[in-house]
């Protein structure tokens, strides 16, 4: 048999599986991101920080990010906008998912590529027409895998990174958000 070698530590993942199926409190993590304004609707974001097996944690090292719009709506085009996150993050969860399952799954990828596409109606965050939504109409996922496997098996592959995605279920499931100032 051919070692599959996708660089995931899925054995790794399945003991914290079991661990965590003992001991739920473990399980409970809580992510954090920091931003400051910068100018106009530019902003900075900052990711170092998380809570998770029962005590704070921290990241190798900071990831900072740059939010802003494009010149099409008079700013400064900094960074992406704060929308187009969201395809990051559902992309980046879909694609790691593909990578994790195909490892357990013994399937080695050649490549694996995801284009993400969000139709959106301005309008809406613009005040323009309040029947419109402020977020997406919709999101498209389309992958582009290369492996050694059947169709139906890449398939599967991307069908299961679907069902255990974190980006996933927040996009398409009520999430409680709250907004507060302090």
């Amino acid at each position: 048999m051919t070692t599959v070698t996708n660089g995931v530590n899925v054995q790794a993942l399945l003991d914290a599986r079991e661990a965590l199926k003992k001991s739920p409190e473990a399980a409970q993590f809580v992510w954090r991101a920091s931003s400051k304004w910068q100018n106009g609707v530019h902003t900075t974001i900052t990711v170092k920080d998380f809570y998770g097996l029962g005590e704070e944690r921290a990241h190798k090292s900071e990831s900072v990010f740059q939010a802003d719009h494009p010149e099409v709506f008079a700013a400064d085009d900094n960074g992406i906008t704060p929308i187009e996150y969201l395809l990051v993050g559902l992309a980046s969860c879909l694609t790691a998912g593909v990578a994790s399952v195909a490892q357990n799954r013994g399937i080695q990828l050649r490549s694996v590529e995801a284009t993400v596409e969000g139709r959106h109606d301005i309008r809406g965050i613009l005040g323009a027409d309040p029947d419109v939504r402020n977020g997406y109409n919709d999101i498209k996922v389309t992958f582009n895998i290369d492996a050694d496997a059947s169709r139906e098996e890449i398939e599967a592959l991307v069908a299961q990174s679907q069902k255990r995605s974190a980006v996933f279920d927040a996009l398409t499931n009520p999430t409680d958000v709250t907004v507060e100032v302090a």
